[in-house]
């Protein structure tokens, strides 16, 4: 999957904010049937996404639908509503665990049957908000569904309730959580994802935690307000100077093996091949967010 740096909310009962979230620059958004929609506003709402995916699909948007949980089941008639050609996937909210996963999975495998859509176009993205999806954010990860997690660690929020941590704006209380998504996803080959910042006007903050979230390895992460999506957008895409540092890396270490050599000092440090690896992947992470 392409990379994502900001996924957007758009709450799914308002064609304005639809509209908005389509012009925020955000990589991808997500259409939320859920905790943005009052309770009674559910079946318009889901009307309301369903007919606005096209739009949006046509206008280049990558969209990710935020659906419901039922007693049981994940809404059924959310997802046989939303799973429309163009639809990236689905965005689910506190599975419990990988059964919960298959049983999303199998519940969509359905949807595109009806829709006659190939089967497994549309992916997963699962909300780790349970302390039980935390403990098992591997197994929910190698699903072949799933696209990416979230380690989403918003303040007073649904993680902080299931493991009873007090948030702070430093993060430290988090670090090992999100770690554990980060080493799940990337174990698993899919991208891990951060935030949420839910302090709208503190954008200096958002700016912090997200390179926070970055330097753990995070490859993006969710947004509440089109005002944050530049500042995540620019966290998670090299810059100029990070490119030129790498390039410079990889043309030393060229030189030095045009020499005989394997290893060279680079800016006062000691690189090798394992250096220059990373560096090739830097480069073309930022080649392909241009």
């Amino acid at each position: 999957m392409k990379p994502i740096r900001s996924l957007l909310f758009v709450p799914g009962n308002k064609a304005s904010m639809l509209e908005k979230g389509g012009n925020s620059g955000a990589d991808a958004l997500i259409l939320d049937l859920e905790d943005s929609v009052p309770s009674d506003e559910k079946a318009s709402a889901r009307d309301l996404v369903a007919s606005w995916i096209p739009k949006l699909v046509e206008q280049g948007q990558r969209i990710w639908i935020r659906i419901n949980r039922s007693a049981h089941i994940y809404d059924l008639d959310d997802i046989l509503a939303v799973v429309q050609p163009g639809v990236e996937g689905l965005v689910i909210s506190k599975p419990c665990g990988p059964e919960d996963i298959h049983m999303a999975s199998s519940m969509i495998a359905e949807a595109e049957a009806r829709a006659n859509i190939e089967q497994n176009t549309v992916k997963l993205i699962p909300l780790l908000e349970t302390a039980r999806s935390m403990q098992l954010c591997f197994e929910i990860a190698e699903h072949p569904r799933v696209a990416a997690l979230v380690g989403a660690t918003a303040k007073n929020a649904d993680m902080a309730r299931a493991l009873r941590f007090v948030w702070t704006a430093d993060g430290r209380e988090s670090d090992y959580l999100k770690s554990r998504v980060v080493m799940a996803a990337r174990a698993a080959g899919k991208q891990p994802i951060g935030g949420i910042w839910q302090q709208i006007k503190d954008l200096e903050g958002l700016s912090e935690a997200s390179k926070l979230d970055r330097q753990l390895g995070m490859s993006g992460e969710l947004v509440l307000h089109p005002m944050q999506v530049d500042i995540v957008n620019r966290t998670y895409t090299p810059d100029e100077d990070e490119v030129a540092y790498y390039q410079g890396m990889i043309d030393a270490l060229d030189e030095a093996m045009a020499n005989g050599r394997a290893s060279v000092m680079y800016d006062g440090e000691h690189i090798d091949i394992a250096h220059v690896k990373t560096a090739r992947e830097i480069i073309e992470l930022a080649a392909a967010l241009k």
